[in-house]
Protein backbone atom coordinates (compact mmCIF):
# COMPACT_ATOMS: atom_id res chain seq x y z
CA UNK A 1 0.00 0.00 0.00
CA UNK A 2 1.06 3.39 -0.91
CA UNK A 3 -0.08 7.20 0.88
CA UNK A 4 0.40 8.83 -2.92
CA UNK A 5 -2.54 9.45 -4.76
CA UNK A 6 -1.24 8.06 -8.13
CA UNK A 7 -4.27 10.38 -9.69
CA UNK A 8 -2.05 12.94 -10.76
CA UNK A 9 1.31 11.38 -11.12
CA UNK A 10 -0.07 9.32 -14.54
CA UNK A 11 -0.22 12.41 -16.96
CA UNK A 12 2.94 13.54 -15.17
CA UNK A 13 4.82 10.37 -16.18
CA UNK A 14 3.50 10.13 -19.53
CA UNK A 15 6.08 12.91 -20.35
CA UNK A 16 8.71 11.21 -18.92
CA UNK A 17 8.11 7.61 -20.03
CA UNK A 18 8.34 6.45 -23.81
CA UNK A 19 4.75 5.53 -23.50
CA UNK A 20 1.81 6.73 -21.54
CA UNK A 21 1.61 4.28 -18.69
CA UNK A 22 -1.53 2.23 -18.23
CA UNK A 23 -0.98 0.53 -14.73
CA UNK A 24 0.97 2.49 -11.95
CA UNK A 25 1.27 0.83 -8.58
CA UNK A 26 3.73 2.31 -5.22
CA UNK A 27 4.57 0.32 -2.44
CA UNK A 28 6.36 2.02 0.32
CA UNK A 29 10.02 0.74 1.34
CA UNK A 30 9.80 -0.09 4.69
CA UNK A 31 12.53 1.58 7.12
CA UNK A 32 14.48 5.24 6.17
CA UNK A 33 13.52 8.23 8.54
CA UNK A 34 13.95 10.76 6.07
CA UNK A 35 12.89 11.08 2.61
CA UNK A 36 10.34 8.26 1.73
CA UNK A 37 11.16 6.11 -0.82
CA UNK A 38 8.84 3.91 -3.04
CA UNK A 39 8.75 1.19 -5.38
CA UNK A 40 6.46 2.21 -8.50
CA UNK A 41 5.67 -0.62 -11.13
CA UNK A 42 4.54 0.84 -14.17
CA UNK A 43 3.29 -1.48 -16.81
CA UNK A 44 5.38 -4.29 -15.18
CA UNK A 45 8.91 -2.31 -15.01
CA UNK A 46 9.97 -0.97 -11.44
CA UNK A 47 11.41 2.02 -10.76
CA UNK A 48 12.09 4.12 -7.52
CA UNK A 49 10.27 7.15 -6.42
CA UNK A 50 11.72 9.36 -3.48
CA UNK A 51 10.24 12.30 -2.22
CA UNK A 52 10.01 14.82 0.46
CA UNK A 53 8.10 14.09 3.66
CA UNK A 54 4.72 16.22 4.21
CA UNK A 55 4.06 18.94 6.03
CA UNK A 56 6.24 22.02 7.88
CA UNK A 57 10.13 21.01 7.53
CA UNK A 58 13.05 22.57 8.80
CA UNK A 59 14.80 24.95 6.42
CA UNK A 60 17.11 23.00 3.85
CA UNK A 61 16.33 19.93 4.65
CA UNK A 62 15.27 16.80 2.50
CA UNK A 63 16.22 18.16 -0.47
CA UNK A 64 15.68 15.70 -2.94
CA UNK A 65 16.58 17.98 -6.11
CA UNK A 66 20.19 18.04 -4.94
CA UNK A 67 19.96 14.52 -4.66
CA UNK A 68 18.88 14.25 -8.22
CA UNK A 69 21.50 16.85 -9.26
CA UNK A 70 23.89 14.21 -7.84
CA UNK A 71 23.09 11.06 -9.12
CA UNK A 72 22.74 12.80 -12.49
CA UNK A 73 26.47 14.32 -12.31
CA UNK A 74 27.77 10.51 -10.82
CA UNK A 75 26.23 8.34 -12.99
CA UNK A 76 27.96 9.30 -16.28
CA UNK A 77 31.29 8.73 -14.88
CA UNK A 78 30.59 5.27 -13.63
CA UNK A 79 30.39 5.66 -10.10
CA UNK A 80 27.73 3.18 -8.50
CA UNK A 81 24.51 5.09 -8.58
CA UNK A 82 21.10 4.68 -9.90
CA UNK A 83 20.02 5.63 -13.14
CA UNK A 84 18.22 9.25 -12.86
CA UNK A 85 15.31 9.40 -15.05
CA UNK A 86 13.35 12.47 -14.40
CA UNK A 87 12.98 15.58 -11.05
CA UNK A 88 9.36 16.71 -10.35
CA UNK A 89 9.08 20.47 -8.71
CA UNK A 90 5.68 20.98 -8.86
CA UNK A 91 4.16 20.17 -5.34
CA UNK A 92 0.54 20.05 -7.25
CA UNK A 93 1.57 16.43 -8.28
CA UNK A 94 1.67 14.22 -5.32
CA UNK A 95 2.15 17.04 -2.74
CA UNK A 96 5.54 17.45 -3.03
CA UNK A 97 8.62 17.66 -4.76
CA UNK A 98 10.18 13.98 -6.04
CA UNK A 99 12.62 12.17 -8.25
CA UNK A 100 12.52 9.26 -10.38
CA UNK A 101 15.52 6.57 -11.03
CA UNK A 102 16.05 3.46 -11.77
CA UNK A 103 15.51 0.40 -9.57
CA UNK A 104 18.95 -1.74 -8.97
CA UNK A 105 17.95 -5.62 -8.21
CA UNK A 106 20.50 -6.81 -5.65
CA UNK A 107 20.85 -6.83 -1.74
CA UNK A 108 20.65 -4.34 0.80
CA UNK A 109 22.46 -5.83 4.73
CA UNK A 110 20.94 -3.90 7.36
CA UNK A 111 22.62 -5.84 10.28
CA UNK A 112 26.56 -5.12 9.75
CA UNK A 113 27.81 -8.46 11.17
CA UNK A 114 26.40 -10.13 8.05
CA UNK A 115 25.17 -12.74 10.17
CA UNK A 116 24.45 -14.80 6.58
CA UNK A 117 27.53 -14.54 4.89
CA UNK A 118 30.98 -16.71 5.14
CA UNK A 119 33.89 -14.76 6.83
CA UNK A 120 35.49 -14.99 3.33
CA UNK A 121 32.21 -12.86 1.93
CA UNK A 122 32.10 -10.75 4.85
CA UNK A 123 35.63 -9.43 4.33
CA UNK A 124 35.30 -8.94 0.89
CA UNK A 125 31.59 -6.96 1.46
CA UNK A 126 33.53 -4.49 3.72
CA UNK A 127 36.75 -3.85 1.31
CA UNK A 128 34.40 -3.45 -1.58
CA UNK A 129 32.74 -0.87 0.99
CA UNK A 130 35.78 0.81 1.25
CA UNK A 131 37.10 0.69 -2.04
CA UNK A 132 33.61 2.26 -2.85
CA UNK A 133 34.05 5.33 -0.61
CA UNK A 134 37.40 5.87 -1.50
CA UNK A 135 36.03 5.86 -5.41
CA UNK A 136 33.96 8.54 -4.26
CA UNK A 137 36.44 10.41 -2.74
CA UNK A 138 38.45 10.52 -5.71
CA UNK A 139 35.85 12.03 -8.30
CA UNK A 140 36.55 15.24 -9.53
CA UNK A 141 33.76 17.68 -8.44
CA UNK A 142 34.62 20.33 -10.95
CA UNK A 143 34.76 17.78 -13.70
CA UNK A 144 31.36 16.37 -13.25
CA UNK A 145 29.80 20.01 -12.64
CA UNK A 146 29.56 19.91 -8.96
CA UNK A 147 31.58 22.73 -7.67
CA UNK A 148 29.30 24.56 -6.44
CA UNK A 149 27.73 21.53 -4.54
CA UNK A 150 28.58 23.20 -0.88
CA UNK A 151 29.60 26.53 0.68
CA UNK A 152 33.16 27.72 0.74
CA UNK A 153 35.20 27.66 3.80
CA UNK A 154 35.96 25.00 6.07
CA UNK A 155 33.56 22.25 6.04
CA UNK A 156 33.71 20.90 9.64
CA UNK A 157 33.16 24.89 10.93
CA UNK A 158 29.96 24.93 8.29
CA UNK A 159 28.49 21.66 9.64
CA UNK A 160 28.61 22.35 13.25
CA UNK A 161 26.72 25.66 12.70
CA UNK A 162 24.27 23.70 10.70
CA UNK A 163 23.58 21.09 12.46
CA UNK A 164 23.28 23.26 15.62
CA UNK A 165 21.28 25.83 14.04
CA UNK A 166 19.20 21.91 13.03
CA UNK A 167 19.30 20.86 16.63
CA UNK A 168 17.93 24.15 17.69
CA UNK A 169 15.15 23.99 15.30
CA UNK A 170 13.96 20.51 16.55
CA UNK A 171 14.60 20.89 19.81
CA UNK A 172 12.08 19.55 22.35
CA UNK A 173 14.17 18.82 25.44
CA UNK A 174 17.27 20.12 27.34
CA UNK A 175 20.09 18.06 27.17
CA UNK A 176 23.32 19.03 28.97
CA UNK A 177 25.66 16.94 26.73
CA UNK A 178 24.48 18.32 23.65
CA UNK A 179 24.98 21.50 25.36
CA UNK A 180 28.65 20.95 25.78
CA UNK A 181 29.40 19.41 22.36
CA UNK A 182 27.65 23.19 20.65
CA UNK A 183 30.12 24.80 22.84
CA UNK A 184 33.41 22.35 21.97
CA UNK A 185 33.37 21.57 18.93
CA UNK A 186 33.21 25.03 16.90
CA UNK A 187 36.02 25.83 19.12
CA UNK A 188 38.61 22.92 18.31
CA UNK A 189 37.43 22.01 14.68
CA UNK A 190 40.41 20.68 12.52
CA UNK A 191 41.73 22.41 9.33
CA UNK A 192 40.16 21.13 6.10
CA UNK A 193 43.18 19.62 3.37
CA UNK A 194 41.01 17.67 1.26
CA UNK A 195 38.00 18.48 -0.65
CA UNK A 196 35.88 15.95 -2.12
CA UNK A 197 32.21 14.82 -3.09
CA UNK A 198 30.84 13.14 0.21
CA UNK A 199 27.80 11.30 0.88
CA UNK A 200 27.10 11.74 4.43
CA UNK A 201 25.06 8.75 5.87
CA UNK A 202 27.87 6.14 4.41
CA UNK A 203 27.29 2.91 6.14
CA UNK A 204 26.21 -0.68 4.82
CA UNK A 205 22.58 -0.51 4.57
CA UNK A 206 22.88 2.52 2.09
CA UNK A 207 24.52 0.37 -0.49
CA UNK A 208 23.12 -2.05 -2.77
CA UNK A 209 25.51 -5.57 -3.54
CA UNK A 210 25.02 -7.52 -6.57
CA UNK A 211 22.81 -10.54 -5.85
CA UNK A 212 25.74 -13.56 -6.00
CA UNK A 213 28.70 -11.66 -4.99
CA UNK A 214 30.00 -8.60 -3.09
CA UNK A 215 30.15 -5.64 -5.89
CA UNK A 216 28.64 -2.77 -4.60
CA UNK A 217 25.88 -1.97 -7.20
CA UNK A 218 24.65 1.04 -5.91
CA UNK A 219 25.08 3.50 -3.15
CA UNK A 220 21.92 5.24 -1.93
CA UNK A 221 20.20 8.32 0.57
CA UNK A 222 22.27 11.68 -0.68
CA UNK A 223 20.32 13.42 1.18
CA UNK A 224 23.23 14.64 3.46
CA UNK A 225 25.80 14.99 0.39
CA UNK A 226 27.77 17.85 -0.32
CA UNK A 227 31.45 18.73 -0.87
CA UNK A 228 33.41 18.80 2.52
CA UNK A 229 36.35 17.24 4.02
CA UNK A 230 36.20 13.72 2.91
CA UNK A 231 37.86 12.50 6.42
CA UNK A 232 34.31 13.20 7.62
CA UNK A 233 32.94 10.27 5.73
CA UNK A 234 35.62 7.54 6.94
CA UNK A 235 35.11 9.18 10.13
CA UNK A 236 31.16 8.28 10.18
CA UNK A 237 31.80 4.49 8.31
CA UNK A 238 34.69 3.84 11.16
CA UNK A 239 32.28 5.20 13.86
CA UNK A 240 30.84 1.28 12.88
CA UNK A 241 33.84 -0.23 14.48
CA UNK A 242 33.26 2.12 17.93
CA UNK A 243 29.06 1.56 18.24
CA UNK A 244 27.79 -1.55 19.72
CA UNK A 245 27.00 -4.56 17.95
CA UNK A 246 22.89 -4.20 18.07
CA UNK A 247 21.61 -5.38 14.73
CA UNK A 248 22.23 -2.14 12.90
CA UNK A 249 25.89 -1.24 11.71
CA UNK A 250 27.53 -1.11 14.35
CA UNK A 251 30.45 -3.36 15.24
CA UNK A 252 31.93 -3.37 18.50
CA UNK A 253 32.01 -6.29 21.04
CA UNK A 254 32.21 -8.68 17.80
CA UNK A 255 35.13 -11.11 17.05
CA UNK A 256 36.07 -9.55 13.78
CA UNK A 257 38.48 -11.78 13.56
CA UNK A 258 36.70 -15.07 13.60
CA UNK A 259 33.71 -12.94 11.35
CA UNK A 260 36.39 -12.27 8.71
CA UNK A 261 35.39 -8.43 9.15
CA UNK A 262 38.31 -6.40 8.85
CA UNK A 263 39.72 -4.34 11.73
CA UNK A 264 39.73 -0.77 11.91
CA UNK A 265 43.57 -0.58 11.51
CA UNK A 266 42.60 -2.48 8.05
CA UNK A 267 39.94 -0.40 6.55
CA UNK A 268 42.01 2.95 7.38
CA UNK A 269 45.43 1.24 5.76
CA UNK A 270 42.97 0.25 2.68
CA UNK A 271 41.57 3.78 2.51
CA UNK A 272 44.78 5.61 2.93
CA UNK A 273 46.48 3.29 0.24
CA UNK A 274 43.34 4.08 -2.25
CA UNK A 275 43.38 7.93 -1.88
CA UNK A 276 47.23 8.76 -1.44
CA UNK A 277 47.08 9.20 2.13
CA UNK A 278 50.48 8.02 4.40
CA UNK A 279 48.07 7.81 7.59
CA UNK A 280 44.99 9.47 9.01
CA UNK A 281 45.09 11.40 12.24
CA UNK A 282 43.21 10.97 15.16
CA UNK A 283 39.94 10.38 14.94
CA UNK A 284 38.15 11.24 18.16
CA UNK A 285 37.18 14.49 16.89
CA UNK A 286 36.05 13.14 14.25
CA UNK A 287 33.79 10.53 15.59
CA UNK A 288 32.21 13.44 17.97
CA UNK A 289 31.19 15.36 15.19
CA UNK A 290 29.47 12.47 13.15
CA UNK A 291 27.78 11.34 16.84
CA UNK A 292 26.80 15.31 17.26
CA UNK A 293 25.40 15.27 13.26
CA UNK A 294 23.65 11.88 14.20
CA UNK A 295 22.09 13.84 17.06
CA UNK A 296 20.68 16.39 14.87
CA UNK A 297 19.02 13.47 12.56
CA UNK A 298 17.38 11.84 15.26
CA UNK A 299 16.54 15.05 17.28
CA UNK A 300 14.40 16.12 13.87
CA UNK A 301 13.03 12.54 13.97
CA UNK A 302 11.41 12.69 16.80
CA UNK A 303 10.49 16.23 16.55
CA UNK A 304 8.54 14.87 13.33
CA UNK A 305 7.14 11.58 15.11
CA UNK A 306 5.73 14.31 17.86
CA UNK A 307 3.95 16.55 15.13
CA UNK A 308 2.58 12.87 13.47
CA UNK A 309 4.75 13.55 10.53
CA UNK A 310 7.72 10.75 10.77
CA UNK A 311 8.14 8.81 7.95
CA UNK A 312 8.73 5.34 9.25
CA UNK A 313 7.33 3.37 11.71
CA UNK A 314 10.51 2.74 13.69
CA UNK A 315 10.85 6.74 14.08
CA UNK A 316 10.11 5.72 18.30
CA UNK A 317 12.80 2.85 17.98
CA UNK A 318 15.41 5.84 16.49
CA UNK A 319 14.16 8.27 19.05
CA UNK A 320 15.05 5.75 21.35
CA UNK A 321 18.96 6.22 20.69
CA UNK A 322 19.20 9.63 21.60
CA UNK A 323 20.68 9.05 25.31
CA UNK A 324 23.19 6.61 23.45
CA UNK A 325 24.45 8.97 21.05
CA UNK A 326 24.78 11.56 23.56
CA UNK A 327 26.95 10.03 25.93
CA UNK A 328 28.95 8.39 23.26
CA UNK A 329 29.53 12.20 21.58
CA UNK A 330 30.23 13.55 24.50
CA UNK A 331 32.98 10.40 25.19
CA UNK A 332 34.42 11.14 22.14
CA UNK A 333 34.55 14.39 22.65
CA UNK A 334 36.30 14.53 25.96
CA UNK A 335 39.21 11.77 24.43
CA UNK A 336 39.88 14.12 21.63
CA UNK A 337 40.45 17.33 24.15
CA UNK A 338 42.90 15.05 26.27
CA UNK A 339 44.48 14.05 22.81
CA UNK A 340 44.70 17.51 21.94
CA UNK A 341 46.83 20.63 22.85
CA UNK A 342 44.07 23.40 23.02
CA UNK A 343 41.83 23.83 26.61
CA UNK A 344 40.51 20.77 28.36
CA UNK A 345 37.33 19.59 28.14
CA UNK A 346 35.48 19.26 31.40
Amino acid sequence: MSDLDVARLGPWLAGVLPAAPADIRLEKFPGGQSNPTYRMTVDGRDYVLRRRPFGPLLASAHAVEREYRLISALHPTGFPVPAPLALCQDDSIIGSTFYVMELVEGRTFWNGALPDLSPDERRTAYEAMVDTLAQLHSVDPVAVGLEDFGRPGNYFERQVARWTKQYRAAQTDDLPEVERLIDFLPRTAPQQTRTAIIHGDYRIDNLIYAPSSMTVRAVLDWELATLGDPLADFAYLAMNWILPADGRAGLNGLDLETAGIPSLADIARRYCAATGRDELPDLHWHFAFNLFRLIGIVQGVKKRMLSGNASSAKAADAVAMLPALTTAAWREARLAGAASEGPAVG
